[in-house]
């Protein structure tokens, strides 16, 4: 198959075993390498699905600028598709954002905007969107895509991740554990695979210091995980348990994954693998378990994947609270 552009390459990504990684008899760990997208990660999706939907509704059109608030994935996944679709691109980040995406969003031709006043909650987001609203307010034909409400972030997932999944599965899973930030793929994928598995259990994975799940703010290292906000997508969500990673626990979840299965991933695949260490001890002697590997490691080879930036982390407090909590939810 030749595909039309690399738009039309995105999804269709595989799933594989973590046997090597978890080598237990009856508890099957299922992967869905999202980092195998073109643009590196799964924010090919939501990229693709908002822009060709407002390109056939009329709310994009040629002379469009989009706007985003991004820590990178989202913003390389736009700045490739703007590429694509001859649309201009202005993506709003933050010192956080590591030194090969900013590079690579420059090399796709997006124009960025760098925010480096801290808001409210000692991170960067609020102070990211207040500046996308100034933005909109200046540059003519401008489209806000608005991941954190924008229900074609979840649809996409939905329609794309999610179906995609029920179609490669040759068993019913138990549970599945995705990381979150804006919450869309943990929304679209979830509601999907409950119309194939009722039972299904959700957990998500957030970053200790995130506030989506009502958790107190606090520093966070490794961006693409967590939020400084409560989504405005969150409140469709229906998740069984919260899982908290910190960033230390992420870094070690990524180096373990590569070294057991050679898959090199990035933060918030770390996350997830360090939920999932958490929770097997508390699982049923037969057990399928999916998750999500959602962006390449390459990308953190200054971060989680440097030694120096591990032994600076902070040494987190023993405590259940902190990041070995597992939260049930009501």
């Amino acid at each position: 198959m030749i595909h039309e552009s690399v738009a039309s390459s995105i999804g269709q990504t595989p799933l594989v075993f973590l046997s090597r990684l978890f080598p237990y008899k009856n508890i099957k760990v299922i992967a869905k390498l999202e980092f195998l997208n073109p643009g590196g990660s799964i924010k090919d999706r939501p990229a693709r699905f908002i822009i060709e939907q407002g390109l056939q509704d009329g709310s994009i059109s040629r002379k469009t600028h989009l706007i985003e608030s991004t820590s990178g994935n989202l913003g390389i996944a736009l700045a490739m598709l703007a590429r694509v679709h001859e649309l201009k691109f202005t993506c709003v980040v933050d010192p956080k954002i590591s030194t090969v995406n900013l590079q690579m969003l420059k090399l796709l031709g997006a124009n960025i905007e760098m925010v480096d006043t801290p808001d409210n909650q000692g991170g960067y987001l609020q102070s990211r969107i207040k500046r996308v609203q100034e933005l909109l307010k200046t540059i003519p034909q401008s489209y806000w895509i608005n991941q954190y409400a924008n229900e074609l972030n979840w649809k996409a997932h939905y329609y794309g991740t999610g179906a995609e999944i029920v179609s490669s599965l040759d068993h019913p899973i138990d549970c599945l554990i995705i990381a979150t930030s804006t919450t869309g793929t943990l929304l679209g994928v979830s509601k999907r695979l409950r119309q194939e598995f009722p039972n299904l259990r959700v957990f998500a994975v957030d970053a200790v210091g995130s506030v989506i799940f009502g958790a107190q703010p606090g520093a966070r290292e490794i961006p693409g995980i967590g939020a400084s906000r409560v989504p405005e997508l969150s409140s469709q969500l229906e998740v069984d348990e919260v899982i908290y990673v910190n960033d230390r626990e992420s870094a070690l979840g990524c180096r373990a994954l590569l070294e057991h299965e050679g898959i090199f991933a990035g933060g918030s695949s770390g996350s997830v693998i360090a939920a999932i260490q958490k929770l097997i001890p508390t699982l049923p002697s037969s057990y399928r378990v999916l998750t999500i590997l959602p962006d390449r490691g390459e990308r953190y080879l200054n971060s989680v994947y440097n030694d120096n930036w591990l032994m600076q982390l902070p040494t987190p407090l023993t405590t259940a609270k902190l990041p070995g909590m597992i939260t049930q939810m009501v």
